[in-house]
């Protein structure tokens, strides 16, 4: 049997994982489409986005470990906050992969948007279940928000980008 403390890395680092295969997206010809990009004067220098991922991951990562064992594992009572988390994690792992990858602006934020929803209702979810582990999720649906915004922003400023197109075009 595994040590107690084994499910609560896992759970926490699940996320960051993603996240780390997404970044693939975000290299080379990527960043230079992006830094071609008009964005506004709020958006966070690069340097910030790991350490803020990085937290949020891992937050949302220890929230489902809470709710995991609260619900005593992968029970019939976890399938719906344990899926709803899921969903909406599926639809962050996504995000890159459309917008520096496909270059789907538009998609991108549509997919922010739901990613949003789904998140929100993962966290009413969860209040439910754990309290606490409902307000790890609250940092992230701000930044999901503020996210969403800055990326409707960046889509508005660059339609001639938004399909895909490479900038010497």
């Amino acid at each position: 049997m595994a040590p107690p403390w084994v499910p609560a890395v896992g759970f926490t680092l699940v996320p960051s994982l993603g996240g780390f295969l997404g970044s693939h997206c975000v290299r080379g010809e990527s960043l230079r489409w992006y830094a071609g990009l008009q964005k506004p004067s709020w958006h966070p220098p690069r340097w910030t986005l790991a350490p803020i991922w990085g937290t949020l991951y891992s937050a949302m990562g220890y929230g489902s470990y809470m709710i995991w064992k609260e619900l005593g594992g992968f029970s019939k009572e976890a399938v719906v906050p344990l899926g709803l988390y899921a969903g909406q994690l599926a639809l962050n792992w996504a995000w890159p992969p459309l917008f520096f990858g496909a270059r789907q602006m538009g998609w991108a934020l549509v997919d922010l948007l739901l990613m949003g929803g789904v998140a929100a209702a993962t966290a009413v979810v969860w209040h439910q279940v754990s309290p606490p582990a409902a307000c790890l999720l609250y940092p992230y649906l701000a930044w999901l928000a503020f996210a969403a915004t800055l990326n409707y922003c960046v889509w508005r400023d660059n339609q001639d980008h938004s399909r895909g197109r490479r900038l010497s075009e």
